[in-house]
């Protein structure tokens, strides 16, 4: 952990070696009452998230048949 001070201003400095691994000018502060987060923001937010989600649930394709069984379920409860 480090400490920094915040000016009369409310500014405070991010230490430089910080600065250079997040590659970032922007970040994001989330209040959480008793604590903040600082969050590094890309200076290109959509290549950011280029991949972010890969991997991480069914594809497009899988939940387009899933919503063919459900409506066919559906249809069949109708008749």
């Amino acid at each position: 952990m480090r400490l920094v001070t915040v000016t009369r201003a409310g500014q405070l400095s991010l230490p430089a070696d910080v600065r250079r691994r997040w590659g970032a000018r922007k970040v994001a502060l989330e209040d959480h009452d008793d604590y903040v987060v600082l969050r590094p923001l890309s200076d290109d937010a959509v290549s950011a998230f280029v991949g972010s989600f890969e991997g991480k649930g069914p594809s497009s394709e899988e939940l387009r048949a899933e919503e063919r069984r459900q409506e066919q379920a559906r249809e069949h409860e109708r008749s």
